[in-house]
């Protein structure tokens, strides 16, 4: 027979105790999820899919609502964050991009560290780009795409934004091919789509999700971006099979909170947001939408990501030459 003394017992208990705060962490009045981009959007989209199941008295907060910061290319919203309490309430999610690449692109404009002014938790989906050309476009695939570009004395490219990964991937593609090319920058997908559909631009580098709808309408994706073929694509090639393996990239959405969040919220949120990926109309919703419910092994492996990515956009940036003043 074991016997246990009162210290064994107490200590037995708190350690329970604090296991179950970190799996029922709930916060009693409502939170936010703080989006830099207009209702409609992709990252609106997704913020509320996640919303809907981050809300209950089992989930992470009884209540959850979607604010839309705009402004600054997303980076209101992340400075909004970087200033709320540290409370649980406020929750940011953003691109990769406004914590890897924007950094290094407009450094004067960001007044923030993900690392130093946020507590990463994770990372909610992930998608990658493609380049596309218009269906009256010589080149039938990537090989006839750098045969026609070594042709041409300068091809200019479009993308949604300029500083964004799709720039750089236009900027990591023309050094890759030994072609001229010179970037568009649009206001988003879609009227940089119009004018890909009327042929007044030769390519385009953007998020498959906002590409592939059109094909049906004759664009013509030449490759993805992905480490691997997509399920739902599996005739699209990526750049590492076609001999461009630096070209693997992905984007991901990921959540973070106010720093000085109590390691027990952050937890909490993390728990809740695995909790939602495996939800199997989650990924059912994200996967007509052609994102991957994609979560981060831990709070901390997440910081390490964002470091990490950090750290190469840093190098592609200062090697490519490009300097963006926005103001």
């Amino acid at each position: 027979m074991i016997r246990l003394t009162r210290r064994v017992v107490l200590t037995g208990a708190g350690v329970l105790a604090a296991q179950a705060l970190l799996r029922a962490q709930t916060i009693a009045r409502p939170a936010r999820i703080i989006v830099g981009f207009p209702a409609g959007g992709s990252s609106d989209v997704i913020a509320r899919l996640y919303a809907e199941r981050l809300r209950g008295p089992a989930a992470y907060a009884t209540q959850i609502v979607v604010e839309n910061r705009t402004g600054a290319a997303g980076r209101i919203a992340v400075e909004t964050v970087k200033a709320a309490i540290p409370d649980g309430e406020t929750i940011l999610q953003t691109p990769a991009s406004m914590l890897t690449l924007q950094p290094h692109v407009f450094p004067r404009q960001v007044r923030y560290d993900a690392l130093v002014d946020l507590l990463p938790v994770s990372t909610v989906v992930s998608f990658p780009f493609a380049l596309a050309v218009p269906a009256a476009h010589p080149a039938r695939d990537l090989q006839g795409f750098v045969a026609w570009a070594r042709t041409q004395p300068e091809i200019p490219y479009a993308s949604p934004a300029a500083g964004a990964a799709p720039h750089f991937l236009g900027v990591m593609l023309a050094r890759a091919i030994g072609a001229r090319m010179e970037h568009v920058s649009y206001r988003g997908a879609a009227p940089a789509m119009q004018d890909l559909l009327a042929g007044r631009i030769q390519a385009f580098i953007g998020v498959l999700g906002d590409i592939a709808p059109f094909q049906a309408q004759g664009v013509r994706i030449l490759a993805v971006s992905s480490e691997r073929r997509l399920p739902r694509y599996p005739d699209l090639p990526t750049f590492a099979e076609l001999g461009h393996p630096a070209l693997t990239k992905d984007e991901w959405f990921g959540m973070l909170l106010p720093s000085g969040t109590p390691a027990p919220v952050v937890q909490g949120l993390f728990e809740a947001i695995r909790r939602a990926a495996a939800d199997p109309t989650m990924r059912e919703a994200l996967e007509r939408l052609d994102y991957a419910a994609t979560v981060s092994d831990s709070p901390a492996a997440f910081a390490a990501r964002i470091r990490r990515e950090r750290e190469e956009w840093g190098v592609i940036v200062r090697e490519s030459g490009v300097q963006l003043d926005d103001g």
